[in-house]
């Protein structure tokens, strides 16, 4: 009776279990509301592009996705929020490639591991970079600032937004890649920075093409370069670093989506549907190109070699540059 007992009170608990994960992996995937953790805080770049992705789902699966942003660390919070998530297929990581790709590097006591704890969905959009400089910089391009570098090597500046933040190590691979030598100035985030390059205390800055379109179209800033492998669509007339005289070099900020490790694989082949679907809708895209953004969407697969590039990559960058968080 007792053996029959215990069987009986384990029978509800097998099909919970059961009804969890097809609710997680049958057809009619997703039944109820889904959270997206957006590792930065509203209304910034990163969450209105989320945002903006978030609201197509909702609009072609008919479930809520709810926005949790947790700022803080430089996505180290949220990203931990994602992770310690249940492995169920309803919540999502706007992953970023500071939170994926440089804290790993940079910090050695992360307490997360982008390979270990992580499933990737899909690639969602990759964000070229420019290189600005003052009116006063007597350099209207990659090549004349590179000439100018070694004729006056430590006397030039650029600014970034922190130590270890994208910006900077975009700036550290320029000057590892062109040999040249500037020095780095680093400031309490971009809008300090920007705010000294436009007053003429700093004479570079890498930065995000939106956050400097206005100040490009007055003509209080001047635009050196992209940092993609392309031109972007933003900015057709300006010229990429790679052309302008450093093959091979590319810099772009990009967002991916993630689970947490051990999601069911039929929830992950829906959201990477579900978000490819909805990546290759004109007005999302209309809308992401005003936010200089470029729709990339991957499969899971994809998107797990682009992390192991993107590791690669900017590993011998920092390696270079002596670059270390504790």
């Amino acid at each position: 009776m007792r053996h029959f007992a215990c069987a009986t009170l384990a029978l509800p608990m097998l099909l919970a279990a059961a009804g969890a994960q097809g609710a997680s992996s049958g057809a009619d995937y997703p039944v109820r509301s889904m959270r997206m953790v957006i590792t930065y805080p509203p209304g910034g770049n990163t969450d209105l592009v989320g945002r903006a992705l978030a609201q197509k789902l909702v609009d072609a699966w008919g479930q809520q996705v709810v926005i949790d942003n947790r700022g803080g660390a430089g996505g180290v919070i949220g990203t931990l929020v994602a992770r310690q998530a249940a492995p169920d297929g309803y919540t999502m990581l706007f992953g970023t490639s500071a939170g994926m790709v440089l804290n790993p590097l940079l910090q050695a006591k992360l307490a997360y591991d982008p390979f270990k704890d992580f499933a990737p969905v899909s690639l969602v959009v990759i964000i070229p970079q420019l290189l600005v400089a003052h009116p006063s910089l007597p350099a209207n391009n990659v090549k004349e600032l590179i000439a100018l570098a070694r004729a006056k090597p430590g006397q030039l500046n650029v600014a970034s937004s922190g130590i270890g933040t994208p910006n900077h190590l975009g700036a550290e691979m320029l000057k590892a890649m062109a040999g040249i030598d500037i020095v780095h100035v680093p400031y309490k985030g971009g809008g300090p920075a920007t705010t000294d390059l436009i007053a003429g205390q700093v004479q570079l800055q890498f930065t995000s093409i939106p956050a400097m379109m206005q100040y490009v179209r007055s003509g209080r800033l001047k635009a050196l370069a992209v940092g993609s492998a392309t031109r972007s669509a933003a900015l057709p007339d300006v010229p990429t670093i790679a052309e302008s005289g450093v093959p091979g070099y590319e810099y772009t900020t990009w967002y991916g989506i993630f689970a947490p490790r051990g999601a069911p694989a039929p929830a992950i082949a829906k959201l990477n549907a579900g978000i490819v679907q909805a990546l290759r809708s004109p007005d999302l895209m209309q809308r992401l190109a005003s936010q200089g953004a470029e729709p990339a969407p991957t499969t899971p697969e994809g998107l797990a070699k682009h992390l192991r590039d993107e590791h690669a990559r900017w590993a011998k960058v920092i390696k270079s540059a002596g670059i270390r968080i504790e």
